[in-house]
């Protein structure tokens, strides 16, 4: 899908404050609501937006520790990947997976309480499928972290 300036203006509106009532961001982005609500629904049904969610502060919850996990597959065979995706999928505690060209083939995202937990985590991983090689670096404080992509509201 092709994103035009108006559909980037409603997605970087949305991504800042996904609660923005319809009104406030049609008149925003410069459309009445109809065209606006259909825009939005165009930019849903495409995966362009994906969900609305509220941003919560892990360590308010308790989850005080991310730990960045670096997987190395004993193989690359098919079978094996499409089981690491499922057994890294049932983990909510795992909130980013990537497959990587480097070092590790996979790296994750996970957070946890405290090192109890992380092991608690590592363990189910490596008894659901063998690993070569699993290697975490932990945290120890968050620089950085924002969910609104860089997108160019301006040019045409």
């Amino acid at each position: 899908m092709d994103l035009d300036r108006i559909d980037r203006k409603i997605v970087a509106t949305l991504m800042a404050d996904a609660t923005v009532p319809l009104a406030r961001l049609a008149d925003m982005v410069g459309l009445s609501q109809t065209p606006c609500w259909k825009r939005l629904r165009k930019l849903q049904e495409a995966g362009v937006i994906r969900g609305r969610v509220a941003l919560v502060d892990p360590e308010k919850l308790g989850l005080g520790l991310t730990v960045f996990a670096g997987v190395s597959a004993p193989e690359q065979g098919a079978d094996w990947q499409r089981r690491f995706e499922e057994v890294v999928g049932d983990l909510p505690e795992v909130m980013e997976a990537y497959q990587l060209a480097g070092s590790h083939d996979y790296v994750l995202r996970i957070v946890v309480r405290d090192m109890a937990d992380f092991e608690r985590i590592r363990r189910q991983i490596t008894e659901a499928i063998p690993v070569r090689d699993l290697s975490a670096n932990f945290a120890l404080k968050r620089l950085k972290s924002q969910t609104v992509l860089p997108i160019d509201t301006v040019s045409a």
